[in-house]
């Protein structure tokens, strides 16, 4: 079955034959097809750039097979409480410092609780100071908790389907794919941007693959950001010795993202420390054109900042600006993130963004 993409029309229909056919295409094919369409959208050369703090840590009820933060498993994970606002700030100046445009704040909870809402708005208000897009990622939310965090302004809700509706419960069970679907309405409803997107490398099958991505471009309205995570395998987590996944398979999924959801940011998220430069490189040329930034995520590896800037400059990519308001301002967010590099004085304060 041949797919006829018309590069200018936005699907919300797709089925899940014409998923598996992209996938099925000649690789060179599919990404040829990938990145003229990116280019349509995008500047082809540019970067969206965030970074990734972990406000809370540990002692999750859920049961997520992949998560190291999981309550249920035992891994080294230490279980830590909800950062003082000030903390929060002082990692997003440092974070500012060194070039990200987008500051991303994850509590591993099943959903925050009434009590910790005033420090939340807290963190969202004070980042938003500082010129930085704000994002977090706090579980499920209600309507009400999703217009709490829309009138503090942040401008981003992260809340990732995980995998096809028909392999999910073979990955968690403590929630159901519609209270995910049911969050993600909540967050749209109140006007805010969504991030959604998913794992690959848990043990599905094709199948699945092609229906996370049906299902993320099949919503009413394209997740701004899309992130597209490669499970990075935890021991003492029920995955901590599934297969590895194919890199041609992962490449490809950024390839079909590109495609189905062609005006959304397609994020080269978990799993990067594991990737080489070339590997890198494909998934960009696929039409990847966001990462995070930095040495650590929420509980998981990263690539050091000064070695995603060297391959940036081998690839003549330069990263995305943010709010800035003058050219000035945008000219210091280039070169800072060009010329930064990790501070380990500072290391401590970040934590694994991958599995969020």
């Amino acid at each position: 079955m041949e797919v006829q993409v018309n590069q200018s029309n936005i699907r919300h229909n797709w089925s899940l034959d014409e998923v598996n056919s992209l996938f099925e295409m000649p690789f060179n094919d599919l990404l040829f097809q990938a990145q003229t369409i990116h280019r349509q959208n995008f500047d082809a050369n540019e970067v969206q750039v965030s970074t990734l703090l972990s406000i809370k840590t540990g002692a999750c009820p859920e049961d997520c097979k992949y998560c190291s933060q999981s309550a249920r498993y035992s891994t080294d994970v230490e279980k830590e409480k909800l950062m003082e606002v000030e903390k929060v700030l002082e990692a997003a100046q440092i974070a500012k410092s060194q070039g990200s445009t987008r500051f991303c704040m994850g509590a591993g909870w099943r959903n925050p609780k009434d009590r910790d809402m005033p420090h939340i708005v807290k963190m969202v208000q004070g980042v938003r100071e500082m010129g930085l897009e704000t994002c977090m990622t706090l579980g499920m939310l209600s309507s009400d908790q999703a217009q709490t965090l829309k009138d503090a302004g942040l401008d981003y809700y992260n809340h990732n389907l995980d995998t096809s509706k028909e392999h999910y419960n073979q990955i968690i069970t403590t929630r159901t794919y519609q209270d995910r679907l049911d969050t993600l309405s909540n967050v749209r409803d109140a006007g805010m941007k969504v991030c959604s997107g998913g794992i690959v490398g848990l043990g599905e099958q094709a199948n699945d693959r092609a229906g996370l991505l049906m299902q993320l471009a099949n919503l009413p309205q394209h997740p701004e950001s899309v992130p597209i995570n490669m499970l990075v395998k935890i021991e003492g987590t029920p995955l901590g010795d599934v297969d590895d996944l194919d890199p041609f398979e992962f490449i490809r999924c950024i390839a079909v993202a590109r495609i189905m959801m062609p005006k959304s940011h397609v994020r080269l998220s978990a799993g990067r420390e594991a990737m080489n430069e070339q590997m890198q490189a494909l998934c960009f040329m696929a039409g990847a054109n966001s990462i995070f930034y930095g040495c650590k995520l929420l509980t998981t590896a990263n690539p050091e900042a000064d070695a995603d800037m060297q391959l940036f400059a081998k690839l003549g990519i330069n990263t995305e600006r943010g709010r800035a308001e003058t050219e000035e301002e945008q000219y210091q967010q280039q070169q800072s993130l060009q010329t930064a590099i990790v501070n380990q004085e500072n290391a401590d304060l970040f934590y694994d963004a991958t599995q969020s």
